[in-house]
Protein backbone atom coordinates (compact mmCIF):
# COMPACT_ATOMS: atom_id res chain seq x y z
CA UNK A 1 0.00 0.00 0.00
CA UNK A 2 1.19 4.11 -0.34
CA UNK A 3 0.46 6.45 2.06
CA UNK A 4 1.14 10.04 2.60
CA UNK A 5 2.38 11.29 5.65
CA UNK A 6 2.71 14.30 6.94
CA UNK A 7 5.10 14.71 9.75
CA UNK A 8 6.25 17.18 12.52
CA UNK A 9 10.07 18.04 11.69
CA UNK A 10 11.28 20.52 14.57
CA UNK A 11 15.17 20.68 15.03
CA UNK A 12 15.19 21.59 18.50
CA UNK A 13 12.84 22.69 21.33
CA UNK A 14 13.85 26.64 20.24
CA UNK A 15 13.33 25.80 16.41
CA UNK A 16 9.41 26.76 15.33
CA UNK A 17 8.99 23.50 13.51
CA UNK A 18 6.72 22.56 10.76
CA UNK A 19 4.69 19.94 9.00
CA UNK A 20 7.04 18.16 5.93
CA UNK A 21 4.84 15.75 3.71
CA UNK A 22 6.35 12.09 2.35
CA UNK A 23 5.45 9.36 0.45
CA UNK A 24 5.12 6.05 1.88
CA UNK A 25 5.09 3.25 -0.55
CA UNK A 26 5.11 -0.22 -1.03
CA UNK A 27 3.76 -0.33 2.54
CA UNK A 28 4.02 -3.71 4.10
CA UNK A 29 0.80 -4.57 5.83
CA UNK A 30 2.34 -6.58 8.43
CA UNK A 31 5.09 -3.90 9.31
CA UNK A 32 4.20 -2.18 12.69
CA UNK A 33 4.14 1.58 12.40
CA UNK A 34 7.70 2.11 13.56
CA UNK A 35 8.88 -0.06 11.22
CA UNK A 36 7.42 1.62 8.80
CA UNK A 37 8.91 4.86 9.43
CA UNK A 38 12.38 2.84 9.70
CA UNK A 39 11.92 2.15 5.75
CA UNK A 40 11.02 5.85 5.58
CA UNK A 41 13.96 7.28 7.03
CA UNK A 42 16.35 4.99 5.27
CA UNK A 43 14.97 6.46 2.23
CA UNK A 44 15.65 9.94 3.50
CA UNK A 45 18.91 8.91 4.63
CA UNK A 46 20.05 7.43 1.05
CA UNK A 47 18.65 10.68 -0.04
CA UNK A 48 20.80 12.67 2.14
CA UNK A 49 17.80 14.57 4.53
CA UNK A 50 17.85 13.99 7.75
CA UNK A 51 15.53 10.91 9.37
CA UNK A 52 12.54 11.82 11.14
CA UNK A 53 13.54 11.55 15.14
CA UNK A 54 11.12 9.13 17.58
CA UNK A 55 11.68 7.48 20.82
CA UNK A 56 11.57 4.08 20.87
CA UNK A 57 13.46 0.70 22.70
CA UNK A 58 11.99 -2.44 23.32
CA UNK A 59 9.19 -2.16 20.55
CA UNK A 60 6.76 -4.29 22.85
CA UNK A 61 4.76 -2.48 24.22
CA UNK A 62 6.38 -2.78 27.79
CA UNK A 63 8.68 -0.12 27.94
CA UNK A 64 6.99 3.23 27.22
CA UNK A 65 9.23 4.69 24.98
CA UNK A 66 7.16 5.32 22.12
CA UNK A 67 4.18 7.58 21.43
CA UNK A 68 3.34 10.36 19.15
CA UNK A 69 0.00 11.56 18.07
CA UNK A 70 -1.51 9.70 14.40
CA UNK A 71 -4.29 11.89 13.45
CA UNK A 72 -5.06 13.60 16.62
CA UNK A 73 -5.25 10.31 18.47
CA UNK A 74 -2.02 9.48 21.31
CA UNK A 75 -0.97 6.15 19.75
CA UNK A 76 -3.51 5.85 16.72
CA UNK A 77 -6.47 4.29 16.37
CA UNK A 78 -6.29 1.07 17.84
CA UNK A 79 -7.66 0.27 21.55
CA UNK A 80 -5.15 -0.58 24.63
CA UNK A 81 -2.16 -0.23 22.18
CA UNK A 82 1.09 1.80 22.04
CA UNK A 83 2.30 3.26 18.36
CA UNK A 84 5.17 0.36 18.38
CA UNK A 85 2.55 -2.58 18.67
CA UNK A 86 0.05 -0.83 16.08
CA UNK A 87 -0.09 -2.47 12.17
CA UNK A 88 -0.10 -1.19 9.09
CA UNK A 89 -2.98 -3.22 8.17
CA UNK A 90 -5.09 -1.08 10.14
CA UNK A 91 -4.85 1.31 7.25
CA UNK A 92 -5.55 0.99 4.17
CA UNK A 93 -4.14 2.41 0.27
CA UNK A 94 -3.86 6.23 -0.26
CA UNK A 95 -4.71 7.00 3.29
CA UNK A 96 -3.44 10.46 5.19
CA UNK A 97 -1.64 10.29 7.79
CA UNK A 98 -0.82 13.22 10.01
CA UNK A 99 1.95 12.85 12.86
CA UNK A 100 2.64 15.08 15.74
CA UNK A 101 4.97 15.12 18.80
CA UNK A 102 2.73 14.91 22.41
CA UNK A 103 1.35 18.42 23.23
CA UNK A 104 2.40 19.42 26.47
CA UNK A 105 4.27 21.91 28.33
CA UNK A 106 5.69 19.70 30.45
CA UNK A 107 6.72 17.75 27.38
CA UNK A 108 9.14 20.09 25.48
CA UNK A 109 10.22 18.97 21.61
CA UNK A 110 13.42 17.20 21.30
CA UNK A 111 13.26 16.95 18.10
CA UNK A 112 10.29 16.18 15.74
CA UNK A 113 8.08 13.28 17.03
CA UNK A 114 10.82 13.22 19.97
CA UNK A 115 9.94 14.72 23.28
CA UNK A 116 11.49 15.16 26.63
CA UNK A 117 9.00 13.17 29.60
CA UNK A 118 11.73 13.56 32.08
CA UNK A 119 8.45 15.29 34.18
CA UNK A 120 7.27 11.92 34.88
CA UNK A 121 10.51 10.52 36.15
CA UNK A 122 10.29 13.17 38.90
CA UNK A 123 7.43 12.65 40.05
CA UNK A 124 7.86 9.00 40.40
CA UNK A 125 10.76 10.13 42.59
CA UNK A 126 8.84 12.82 44.57
CA UNK A 127 7.01 9.65 45.84
CA UNK A 128 10.47 8.03 47.31
CA UNK A 129 10.43 5.01 48.72
CA UNK A 130 8.77 2.06 51.09
CA UNK A 131 10.63 1.73 54.25
CA UNK A 132 9.90 -2.13 54.54
CA UNK A 133 13.24 -3.81 55.08
CA UNK A 134 14.03 -6.01 52.29
CA UNK A 135 16.58 -8.31 53.18
CA UNK A 136 16.02 -12.19 52.40
CA UNK A 137 13.04 -13.51 50.10
CA UNK A 138 10.35 -13.66 52.39
CA UNK A 139 7.33 -16.20 52.74
CA UNK A 140 4.74 -15.60 49.99
CA UNK A 141 1.87 -15.90 52.48
CA UNK A 142 4.08 -13.32 55.47
CA UNK A 143 1.85 -10.72 54.54
CA UNK A 144 -1.69 -11.43 52.88
CA UNK A 145 -3.20 -8.75 50.48
CA UNK A 146 -7.01 -9.61 49.56
CA UNK A 147 -7.17 -10.47 46.04
CA UNK A 148 -9.52 -7.61 44.88
CA UNK A 149 -6.74 -4.80 46.36
CA UNK A 150 -3.63 -7.00 44.69
CA UNK A 151 -5.99 -7.06 41.50
CA UNK A 152 -6.51 -3.23 41.87
CA UNK A 153 -2.64 -2.78 42.74
CA UNK A 154 -1.31 -4.75 39.72
CA UNK A 155 -3.82 -2.83 37.34
CA UNK A 156 -2.58 -0.09 38.68
CA UNK A 157 1.34 -0.60 38.48
CA UNK A 158 0.61 -1.99 34.82
CA UNK A 159 1.13 1.82 33.75
CA UNK A 160 4.40 2.16 31.26
CA UNK A 161 4.68 6.25 31.68
CA UNK A 162 4.40 6.89 27.82
CA UNK A 163 2.50 10.26 28.49
CA UNK A 164 -0.27 9.49 26.10
CA UNK A 165 -3.34 10.06 29.04
CA UNK A 166 -1.27 14.10 29.06
CA UNK A 167 -1.02 14.31 25.18
CA UNK A 168 -4.60 13.08 25.37
CA UNK A 169 -5.87 15.51 28.22
CA UNK A 170 -7.13 18.76 26.87
CA UNK A 171 -5.95 20.31 30.18
CA UNK A 172 -2.46 18.58 29.81
CA UNK A 173 -3.37 16.55 33.00
CA UNK A 174 -0.79 13.82 34.31
CA UNK A 175 -3.28 13.00 36.79
CA UNK A 176 -3.95 9.15 35.42
CA UNK A 177 -0.47 8.82 35.70
CA UNK A 178 0.38 10.23 39.26
CA UNK A 179 -3.12 8.19 40.16
CA UNK A 180 -1.53 5.01 39.53
CA UNK A 181 1.53 5.49 40.60
CA UNK A 182 -0.18 6.28 43.86
CA UNK A 183 -2.58 3.72 43.58
CA UNK A 184 -0.26 0.74 43.11
CA UNK A 185 1.72 1.20 46.39
CA UNK A 186 -1.24 2.90 48.29
CA UNK A 187 -3.17 -0.31 47.92
CA UNK A 188 -0.60 -2.88 49.25
CA UNK A 189 0.19 -3.14 52.77
CA UNK A 190 4.32 -2.13 52.12
CA UNK A 191 3.24 0.99 50.87
CA UNK A 192 1.12 2.04 53.80
CA UNK A 193 3.76 3.95 56.12
CA UNK A 194 4.71 6.40 53.42
CA UNK A 195 0.75 6.36 51.43
CA UNK A 196 -0.01 10.19 52.81
CA UNK A 197 3.45 11.79 52.39
CA UNK A 198 3.85 10.25 49.20
CA UNK A 199 0.08 11.59 47.82
CA UNK A 200 1.00 15.49 48.79
CA UNK A 201 4.80 15.09 47.54
CA UNK A 202 3.20 13.32 43.88
CA UNK A 203 0.89 15.99 43.78
CA UNK A 204 2.85 18.99 44.62
CA UNK A 205 5.48 17.48 42.02
CA UNK A 206 3.38 16.91 39.12
CA UNK A 207 1.53 20.57 39.40
CA UNK A 208 5.18 22.34 39.87
CA UNK A 209 6.11 20.35 36.47
CA UNK A 210 3.29 22.29 34.58
CA UNK A 211 1.04 20.03 34.29
CA UNK A 212 -3.10 20.73 34.34
CA UNK A 213 -5.76 20.01 36.61
CA UNK A 214 -7.77 17.00 35.89
CA UNK A 215 -11.34 17.81 34.54
CA UNK A 216 -12.77 14.31 34.65
CA UNK A 217 -12.94 14.68 30.64
CA UNK A 218 -11.73 10.93 30.15
CA UNK A 219 -9.45 10.88 27.11
CA UNK A 220 -6.43 9.54 29.30
CA UNK A 221 -8.51 6.34 30.05
CA UNK A 222 -9.58 6.39 26.03
CA UNK A 223 -6.04 6.38 24.97
CA UNK A 224 -3.89 4.59 27.73
CA UNK A 225 -2.47 1.75 26.29
CA UNK A 226 -2.39 -0.51 29.31
CA UNK A 227 -6.38 0.86 29.99
CA UNK A 228 -5.40 2.58 33.31
CA UNK A 229 -9.09 3.33 34.78
CA UNK A 230 -9.87 6.77 36.08
CA UNK A 231 -10.76 4.98 39.53
CA UNK A 232 -6.94 5.45 39.95
CA UNK A 233 -7.59 9.80 39.84
CA UNK A 234 -10.33 9.13 42.46
CA UNK A 235 -8.46 7.28 44.59
CA UNK A 236 -5.48 9.77 44.53
CA UNK A 237 -7.64 12.50 45.23
CA UNK A 238 -8.76 10.86 48.34
CA UNK A 239 -5.28 9.94 49.41
CA UNK A 240 -4.11 13.67 48.95
CA UNK A 241 -7.61 14.98 50.45
CA UNK A 242 -6.85 13.12 53.62
CA UNK A 243 -3.08 13.34 53.62
CA UNK A 244 -3.64 17.47 53.60
CA UNK A 245 -6.12 17.31 56.78
CA UNK A 246 -3.99 15.41 58.61
CA UNK A 247 -1.21 17.52 57.99
CA UNK A 248 -3.39 20.61 58.93
CA UNK A 249 -4.31 18.78 62.64
CA UNK A 250 -0.35 17.91 63.43
CA UNK A 251 0.50 20.42 66.21
CA UNK A 252 3.65 22.83 65.55
CA UNK A 253 6.59 22.05 66.80
CA UNK A 254 7.07 23.77 70.57
CA UNK A 255 3.41 24.56 70.84
CA UNK A 256 1.13 22.68 73.39
CA UNK A 257 -1.29 21.52 70.90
Amino acid sequence: MNLTLHVWRQNSASDKGRMVRYEARDVNPDMSFLEMLDVVNEELILKGDNPIAFDHDCREGVCGSCGFMINGVAHGPSHGTAVCQLHMRHYKDGDVLFLEPWRARAFPVVKDLYVDRKALDRIIAAGGYISVSTGSAPDGNAILVPKDKSDRAMDAAACIGCGACVAACPNASAALFTGAKISHLGLLPQGQPERRQRALSMVAQAAAEGFGHCTNIGECEAVCPKEIKLEVIARMNRDFLKASWTSRQKPLAGSDG
